[in-house]
């Protein structure tokens, strides 16, 4: 665990644990795009007040991760506001064309499968209404302006429903294993709990004083790189005094401006949610589709031959995943083992479009192109291969170099 620096309280760094390196890798790398885009990170920043500063006892930032640790809240309702800001590239509207065709919509897919429906989160503004009781029932809905989409996780059974088509989508899971994999991060406590993960010697961990969110009386935890050179200003966690569940974060760069993820309740009850808030029934008429009758290959999608089939076999591709530097700074670096993204006239069209998406760097690794959001960085180089970090442009040069 990295230093906490508070009034009275510092420890070293542990030895680190296995694993570490790929939970650390899962920070920085992004998935890229058909377009090249890299697109998105979590993270968080201070400030996060709803009003007031409550008079909390004194705590120091280790007694506070420990609280977060300790806390054993399974049983929750309430209502979440998402905002996500990465400053994409406007694309005119064809980034949604993009993000519905790498999720598997179309023929042999359904507007209810949680993989496509949920990439809706990764910009804009959202709210969900969010149920937990315990480890085998969880709801999260997605409010629309005249629909609602709901995942419910009940015991075996995992249930997308889509009320603006009236698809529904349908998978079993081990009663035992817990949230599933279709579950995707809704809460605090969940980005919260990743972030944790990363800390390492390179992060400056502290107590900010207090919050109240929601209603609820929180203590501000705030990580912050040591290191120079990182896109990420800082993190910050409101953590319920009571209870220690994370309650509100966000993310803002280190280049300032408008909060990058502000992910927070608006309204939070930790009462045992009624049983039938997890119960669900197919409406009248609403098309039903199993999850194992979903085509998430390629065969007829008319790509090339040596494209990827599915990210089964994108993820067996990053198996060669490697990290360089260490800490906020690291970045990752993977051979997609194509060849790359053109540029110029070699390129043709696409490649002259692509590159209008991103700024051409040449250095010892050879030539390539940067593309950008507000938090990640991604370098794809001419001859295929990827470095992606929440580092400056300058850094994945100079990383490339190194890599050679």
């Amino acid at each position: 665990m990295a230093p906490y620096e508070s009034d009275d309280t510092t420890t070293a760094a542990g030895p680190e644990e296995p694993g570490t390196g790929r939970r650390r890798a899962a920070r920085y790398v992004v998935p890229v795009t058909v377009m090249g885009v890299a697109a998105a990170t979590i993270g968080l920043v201070p400030a996060i007040a709803d009003s007031g500063d409550p008079d909390l006892p004194k705590i120091t930032a280790e007694q506070l991760v420990q609280k977060i640790a300790e806390s054993d809240v399974d049983r929750l309702s309430g209502t979440v506001k998402i905002t996500t800001d990465l400053g994409l590239p406007d694309l005119g509207g064809l980034e949604d064309g993009i993000v519905s065709g790498a999720a598997g919509r179309g023929e042999g897919g359904s507007s209810a499968d949680p993989s496509s429906k949920l990439t809706e989160l990764a910009s804009g503004t959202h709210t969900l209404r969010v149920a937990t009781d315990g480890p085998e029932r969880q709801k999260v809905s997605l409010l629309e302006d005249a629909a609602e989409y709901s995942l419910i996780h009940n015991g075996k059974d995992v249930w997308g429903y889509d009320s603006a088509s009236n698809e529904v989508y349908h998978a079993t899971v081990d009663e035992t294993a817990g949230k599933p994999e279709h579950q995707p991060p809704a809460t605090p406590k969940d980005f919260a709990e990743e972030a944790l993960k990363s800390v390492d010697d390179t992060t400056s961990v502290t107590v900010d004083g207090t919050a109240q969110v929601a209603g609820r009386d929180a203590y501000k935890l705030v990580l912050e790189p040591r290191q120079s050179g990182s896109t990420v200003g800082a993190i910050s966690i409101a953590v319920d005094h009571e209870t220690g569940m994370p309650l509100k974060f966000t993310l803002t760069p280190a280049s300032g401006g408008a909060a990058v993820v502000d992910v927070g309740f608006t309204k939070v009850s930790f009462d045992r949610p009624a049983a039938s808030t997890f119960d669900f029934t197919p409406p009248k008429g609403a098309e039903v589709t199993e999850d194992g009758e979903l085509d998430h290959g390629r065969e007829h999608s008319g790509k090339p031959e040596n494209a990827p089939k599915s990210e089964e076999d994108l993820a067996k591709g990053l198996d060669g995943l490697k990290m360089l530097g260490e800490g906020w700074n690291s970045v990752a670096t993977f051979d997609t083992g194509g060849a790359g993204l053109p540029a110029g006239e070699a390129g043709g069209d696409l490649g002259g479009f692509l590159g209008s998406l991103g700024d051409q760097v040449k250095g010892e690794f050879g030539s390539g192109t940067v593309f950008s959001t507000r938090l990640v960085n991604a370098l794809i180089t001419e001859d295929g291969k990827v470095y992606v970090g929440t580092v400056t442009k300058d850094a994945l040069v100079k990383a490339a170099n190194q890599g050679k």
